[in-house]
């Protein structure tokens, strides 16, 4: 009886592990289901790149539509999203009126008809504040911003579905303020933290300041994002809580920067990021520093157009909601410290990636929870056998 008690808890446990696998490698696979086929192109089509800066046109085919991710560096760095319900749609470009900037239309993305919904984030300024009194306020005491149209980008570093652009302040040459845009048409998380999940609906910016000298020696920073759309832009900020911190030690939240249609619960677009910023290239729990977000504002969108080239080339009638994301609290270590600082965040389209357990903790909360449950199962097949084999002895004892 003991071999065939053994013989049935092994099958048990294999059939659990084998649920416990197959669990864990259905959801593995999950995220490679669907993919978009990406194209890249640059403008100015020449070998030299343009004084004024650049523009990248990354084109991303569904299956039934297509997203155009458009980063551009003439003025106020811009990233444009915009999604059509068509595969065959194009984006043209009059680069000569693009340049000038004097009137809206020489951006066009066609058919548009096919165009369901567009935003675009415009990062308008750095602001730069005096924290002598160590509360991270950023109330007072702040320096003459340094306005990112009129900073000096380098030529974009492209890399596949990457770009990076470098810039400094006018009659400056102490350190930079980069961008690096990532699109990459499927789901998946990078390697460095607060590795977010991407989908493929979805691009990544990562902001970092390196080396830029501050003014003063409690200085922190704040980074100004402008939000522009149509009729619905990016209007409010939503914060969710989460349980785990696998990807991202020590941070239990997201926030979501989110446009819905007349405050509908269904999402156009979003912009969604994590409450962190790291204080060196690569990220590890002690050069993590928080960051908070200041409630979104309606801005003049006159000002917002004038300040980037993509909004000018392809909104006519924009509207425009304003946010401040502010780096480090009381008590934290100020910039100079280790002269970097780096944030990174996802723009894009739909409802925004919604982060679960993965397949290893799923694997061993299955097996947590199962071990009691076998256990008790086979304490009771054991007890019932017993059970039944002294009942069996006892109904045929011999009759003397």
């Amino acid at each position: 009886m003991a071999a065939a008690m053994t013989a049935d808890s092994g099958r048990v446990w294999g059939i659990l592990l084998l649920f416990v696998c197959s669990s864990s490698q259905s959801l593995f696979n999950g995220g490679d289901s669907y993919k978009r086929e990406l194209t890249v192109k640059l403008y100015p089509n020449t070998s030299s790149p343009s004084p004024g800066g650049e523009l990248l046109h990354v084109r991303a085919v569904g299956g039934n539509d297509t997203l155009h991710f458009l980063f551009c560096s003439q003025g106020a760095p811009t990233l444009l999203v915009v999604h059509t319900n068509s595969p065959s749609s194009i984006v043209e470009v009059n680069w000569p009126q693009f340049v000038a900037r004097n009137t809206s239309g020489s951006l066009r993305v066609e058919p548009q008809s096919s165009i369901l919904y567009s935003t675009a984030v415009v990062f308008s300024r750095l602001l730069e504040y005096d924290d002598e009194n160590n509360t991270a306020e950023g109330t007072s005491n702040f320096f003459p911003p340094y306005e990112l149209q009129d900073f000096s980008w380098s030529p974009m570093n492209l890399s596949k579905p990457t770009a990076v652009i470098c810039g400094s302040a006018p009659h400056s040459s102490n350190g930079s303020l980069c961008f690096q845009l990532t699109v990459l048409g499927s789901e998946g998380r990078p390697e460095l933290w607060p590795r977010l999940l991407h989908s493929p609906n979805s691009s990544q910016v990562e902001v970092w300041l390196d080396g830029l000298l501050p003014r003063s020696n409690t200085s922190r920073f704040v980074l100004e994002l402008q939000a522009v759309g149509g009729a619905f832009p990016l209007s409010k900020v939503d914060v969710r809580q989460f349980i785990d911190d696998e990807y991202t030690p020590s941070i239990f939240k997201v926030s979501q920067w989110v446009s819905s249609a007349n405050n509908g619960s269904d999402i156009l677009g979003f912009v969604q990021w994590k409450p962190v910023a790291y204080r060196r290239p690569r990220p590890a729990l002690e050069d993590a520093t928080p960051c908070r977000h200041s409630e979104p504002q309606p801005q003049t969108a006159n000002k917002t157009t004038d300040s980037s080239a993509l909004i000018k080339a392809f909104y006519s009638d924009p509207r425009a909601v304003g946010m401040n994301v502010s780096f480090g609290i009381a008590g934290e270590p100020f910039y100079n410290s280790t002269m970097f600082l780096s944030w990174t965040m996802l723009v894009g389209v739909g409802s925004p990636p919604v982060d679960s357990f993965s397949p290893l903790v799923i694997g061993i909360m299955a097996a947590g929870l199962g071990i009691p449950f076998v256990l008790l199962l086979v304490g009771g097949v054991c007890v019932f056998i017993m059970k039944r084999r002294d009942t069996s002895d006892a109904a045929y004892q011999p009759i003397n």
